[in-house]
């Protein structure tokens, strides 16, 4: 079976060939239909210094729109129908691009034809060498994939009849799905089948059995399962960082955010990530990285300026350091400027704060009231604990409260958490559990509704809140 980076690498090895070819392609025939001035040969005009520039920088461009796209993050089961539509966008953005930066000064003002006829053809060889290449990829690795050749190590979280039967039905199928399974979870509260041939685990040893058997994705099917126990158990299994996909049988609180995984034979419902496209989530990304870097650039006066405050105003730290939940439930230390006097939680008991908390500095409650506070954490975004816009990480302690009252929380784990959120636009801090589980409501639905636009909506009333201080 061959490594999912080496899968991933023939891709942009392949990808990266046919951008070099498609230039080379096309600049010879931008030659050959005349519209290039000042070379009495192919060769001079291949071969002069502003050609060979472009020909060592576009394909790289091309590559990162690539990516951008999403291509490159699922590299073994790929839909053929989003193949075709992500590489045709690729190619057009990269047509598009390409003439912005390079071809506009060259186009013939007085051959209006010849300058539609020129990036139709660039357009053209783009998304015709691109998509060949990834097809023959593609295809081979579904024909591995479904005569058995190449499969993926599956542990089946549950052992009641739906699993047994789901299992047996994947056996008999024709084509493989490429589902290895190695064994079964059993769930609490679950009638497990007997005499079932392959090994039966506990809950408590899926880590361990997923470490030593190199398993690769999970798949949940339950029988009769109430939603708390089968979300209480989903949020265990999010911090093994796996795929972890679901059979759609009466499970509503799931399906209103479903993104199918497979539809040949019975359809999975993959819940390990958001529901935003693989190009979407690159492009968030993207721009976490971009803006953070810009701010803590444009930032460092404030940063300057903040901490000769804080540190005139009371004893203690600049930076306060506190351990949070991030996705797929991974402990990270969140970075705040301090707020509150040294050593607040002196008794070990993790406790909210309040309205008129002694514990707040008097600089602390305008940090809090204009979210300065939260500054430091464009540090958590670079280093990919948090992202600009998500559901805010809690503490283990408090999020395990919410856990117990309300399931579905275990959903906002599968995303990176934010420095900002809809739940803090629309409810602002939560000061109590009860008021935490108000603000899950627009969390969730956040999830529900996850695009780049919604993210700078969230972002645009943020900055409002900031600068009338609605912080509190």
């Amino acid at each position: 079976m061959i490594s999912e980076g080496l899968q991933r690498l023939k891709y942009v090895i392949g990808d990266y060939l046919t951008a070099n070819l498609a230039w080379v392609s096309y600049n010879c025939a931008r030659f050959a239909m005349g519209g290039v001035r000042g070379y009495q040969s192919l060769k001079a005009f291949l071969t002069s210094d502003t050609v060979l520039l472009e020909q060592a920088v576009f394909p790289l461009i091309m590559m990162g729109v690539y990516y951008l796209s999403g291509y490159y993050n699922e590299v073994f089961r790929k839909s053929r129908l989003s193949e075709v539509t992500t590489t045709f966008s690729s190619s057009c953005i990269n047509a598009l691009i390409t003439f912005l930066i390079a071809l506009m000064n060259d186009m013939m003002t007085d051959n209006r034809m010849y300058n539609n006829e020129s990036v139709l053809v660039l357009l053209a060889l783009l998304f015709f060498l691109t998509y060949i290449v990834r097809a023959i990829i593609t295809g081979y690795t579904s024909h591995k994939i479904k005569s058995r050749q190449w499969s993926f190590k599956t542990l089946i979280v549950g052992d009641g009849a739906a699993a047994y039967a789901f299992v047996n039905k994947l056996e008999r199928m024709r084509a493989s799905l490429g589902y290895d399974i190695v064994g079964y979870v059993h769930m609490p509260g679950e009638n497990g089948v007997k005499d079932i041939e392959k090994p039966r685990y506990k809950l408590d040893e899926v880590a361990a059995v997923c470490a030593d058997q190199g398993v690769q994705e999970l798949i949940v099917v339950p029988t009769k399962q109430d939603s708390a126990t089968l979300l209480a158990a989903i949020n265990r299994l999010f911090a093994l960082n796996l795929p972890i996909k679901i059979t759609p049988d009466k499970y509503n609180i799931l399906l209103s955010r479903a993104r199918l995984s497979d539809l040949y034979g019975d359809p999975l419902i993959d819940i390990s990530g958001s529901n935003m496209s693989a190009g979407g989530q690159n492009m968030k990304r993207f721009c976490d990285v971009v803006i953070s870097c810009i701010a803590l650039v444009v930032l460092i006066p404030v940063y300057i300026i903040v901490g000769i405050i804080i540190k005139s105003d009371s004893r203690g730290p600049v930076f306060y350091f506190q351990e949070r939940l991030g996705r797929h439930n991974k402990p990270f230390k969140i970075i705040k400027f301090r707020t509150m006097i040294q050593n607040a939680e002196q008794e070990g008991k993790p406790q909210l704060s309040s309205d008129n908390d002694p514990r707040i500095t008097r600089v602390g409650h305008y940090l809090r009231k204009y979210r300065i506070d939260e500054l430091p954490q464009f540090f958590n975004v670079l280093r990919g604990d948090m992202s600009l816009v998500g559901p805010r990480p809690e503490r283990r302690y408090y999020a395990q409260k919410i856990l117990e009252r309300e399931p579905a929380y275990s959903l906002v784990h599968q995303i990176r958490p934010g420095i900002t959120s809809m739940g803090m636009v629309k409810y602002g801090y939560a000061r109590t559990v009860d008021e935490m589980l108000e603000r899950l409501r627009f969390d969730l639905l956040y999830l529900e509704n996850m695009s780049l636009l919604n993210d700078l909506k969230i972002i645009v009333y943020t900055i409002k809140i900031v600068f009338t201080g609605r912080g509190v």
